[in-house]
């Protein structure tokens, strides 16, 4: 069990700073970009030379951790790093004919640039590591620091999940099938039954702990699986919830993996029906990314905080007067599946 205290998001919407879920930004050619605050606490010389995932990644998290004592680690899960810096140094490597390479481009496309600069910019020389599995990046992240702080329960711990569109990863996955080729709004965005979803990217941090004192939430347990079997899924789910909501303890709220591709739609109404309770959506916000887990859990978090949801993320049924229980179910790509138990 992980307790949340300080949370923060960067997304396409106003998740930073002056949070205001009401509004909605406008899908951009398929694709929701992320707003970007702006860079008080980096200076300009080392601005200018980051990628935007590593950029995401340290602005969401400085801001949460400036005040803390000293954090015994640092976990981030990224499906891609920097991944348009990489590309960047290899068409350096034909421009230049393998010749003198400034490293610049290579040191911030590795994946796990955006927890080391983290590190860098705290001085902290504590765990560093960085989570690289695709649609359960940030899954494993979580169960990283699950069993971090079952060693060292008096330990603190940043948990967070980034990914950025890169135009590489955005092509190929639109030829993998990925996206939509049909151009979407949000208004038609789950409408449509076709094939694909919208590209998206993003960064959400947590500050974690096994203290209950003076937490936001609490996260309960996870479970993660590699299945495209239908009743497999089914059946991890009743299991999961058995396991671990208590007797007559029931969900409020179900943030579905709903992300307007037609083929996920049997797998993820049949989690809505198990969970039988309010369903919200929140893919029309952030797009579909192999961390948008990360911005789900921040989504669930300011829901316990503010017992509250936006009208425009409801799917189907009614708000509780009270939202302390929240299953997230997410799913990418068809084989990849969670569970997050939250509640407050």
């Amino acid at each position: 069990m992980l307790y949340i205290h300080f949370t923060s998001c960067i997304s396409a919407q106003h998740t930073f700073n002056d949070v205001n879920l009401e509004l909605v930004n406008p899908i951009i050619e398929n694709k929701l970009f992320a707003v970007e605050p702006s860079n008080n606490e980096i200076p300009n010389t080392v601005l200018r030379r980051m990628g935007k995932a590593v950029r995401m990644g340290i602005n969401s998290a400085l801001p949460i951790i400036k005040n803390q004592s000293e954090l015994k680690g640092i976990v981030i899960g990224t499906a891609n790093g920097g991944m348009e810096d990489c590309i960047k140094f290899l068409n350096q490597i034909i421009d230049y004919d393998e010749g003198t390479l400034t490293p610049t481009n290579f040191v911030q496309s590795t994946a796990n640039n955006i927890a080391a600069q983290v590190g860098l910019f705290t001085s902290n020389k504590n765990y560093n590591i960085t989570h690289v599995h695709r649609g359960l990046a940030f899954e494993n992240a979580v169960i990283d620091v699950m069993m971090l702080t079952k060693e060292h329960p008096e330990s603190t711990f940043l948990l967070g999940g980034v990914d950025e569109i890169s135009t590489y990863n955005y092509t190929i996955s639109f030829l993998d099938g990925l996206y939509k080729s049909e151009v979407v709004t949000t208004e038609t965005f789950y409408d449509l039954d076709t094939p694909g979803s919208l590209a998206g990217e993003g960064s959400a941090m947590f500050v974690v702990n096994s203290q209950a004192e003076n937490a936001l939430g609490k996260l309960i347990a996870i479970q993660t699986i590699h299945s495209l079997d239908e009743k497999l899924i089914e059946s991890k789910l009743i299991d999961f919830l058995n396991s671990n909501l208590v007797e007559n303890q029931k969900l409020d709220l179900f943030l579905s993996a709903e992300n307007g591709d037609c083929r996920l739609k049997k797998q993820i109404e049949l989690c809505e029906k198990i969970a039988d309770t309010t369903t919200i959506r929140y893919k029309h916000l952030t797009g579909e990314f192999p961390t948008a887990s990360a911005l789900s859990l921040w989504f669930a978090c300011n829901f316990i905080e503010n017992q509250k949801v936006p009208n425009n993320m409801i799917k189907s049924g009614s708000i509780p007067t009270e939202i302390n229980t929240i299953l997230i179910y997410n799913n990418y790509n068809g084989n990849q599946h969670s569970f997050m138990l939250v509640s407050r």
